[in-house]
């Protein structure tokens, strides 16, 4: 479940909060959040950029930005601002109270940036990354998009599904291993296996190297996924 961070500046907080239809209507409060949000933003693109480049080292530059695009759009950001509920905390004028700003997207995206902006103001870089990468970490294992309209292959290939998930479980990265190479050089069989501390956790062939580790990841996902409704049984 997700937390709210922790200020020690409280005006910083509470500038996070205030949307700009509350300043126009109070005069005791005069710092609305959009600078806030302009670098909250920038934070954001920056701190999911790194975790994505250190995480994904197989994903290339066009996979990376479509997959960092995803992370931060205003629909996943508006979804991680409804977790914490941002949209109750919000200060807005009472026109926007009556038209149910509390629950538009494009506010509670802006709000969610405008925090990440003042944690940054308040606590530094490190901290923001403290903050950050569990949050999307978990988010970026959710997503898959298609690599192009007519390949429907996801955008997060087998091999960085399980090497994230032994890197979650471990803290190690699976190991690759050609154990069987057969045929005529035009038409070579290669079997591969999968390994996560000595365990071995899938197998696959293919034509190519490439193909024989990527299906031995395949399947060393299909055996997680057994085990686990195993467990839940």
């Amino acid at each position: 479940m997700l937390s709210l961070p922790t200020f020690k500046n409280e005006t910083l907080w509470l500038s996070a909060l205030t949307h700009r239809s509350y300043v126009n209507e109070y005069s005791d409060f005069l710092e609305h959040n959009e600078r806030l949000e302009f670098l909250g933003d920038a934070i954001l693109a920056f701190l999911v950029g790194e975790l994505l480049y250190q995480t994904y080292p197989n994903l290339s530059e066009a996979q990376l930005t479509r997959l960092r695009a995803n992370l931060v759009d205003e629909t996943q950001l508006a979804k991680l601002a409804k977790e914490l509920k941002l949209g109750e905390l919000l200060r807005l004028g009472k026109g926007a109270i009556k038209d149910g700003s509390r629950n538009n997207p494009a506010l509670l995206c802006d709000v969610f940036e405008a925090m990440i902006g003042a944690y940054y103001l308040d606590a530094g870089i490190e901290a923001v990354r403290e903050y950050v990468q569990p949050i999307f970490t978990s988010v970026a294992a959710e997503i898959i998009v298609p690599e192009s309209d007519t390949e429907k292959k996801p955008l997060i290939d087998p091999k960085n599904r399980f090497q994230q998930w032994a890197l979650a479980n471990f803290t190690q990265t699976p190991k690759y291993e050609i154990i069987s190479e057969t045929g005529l050089d035009h038409a070579k069989e290669f079997i591969a296996i999968v390994k996560v501390q000595e365990t071995v956790y899938g197998q696959g062939k293919g034509k190519r190297k490439q193909e024989a580790t990527k299906a031995a990841a395949e399947d060393a996902l299909k055996q997680i996924e057994l085990n686990h409704i195993e467990e839940n049984r």
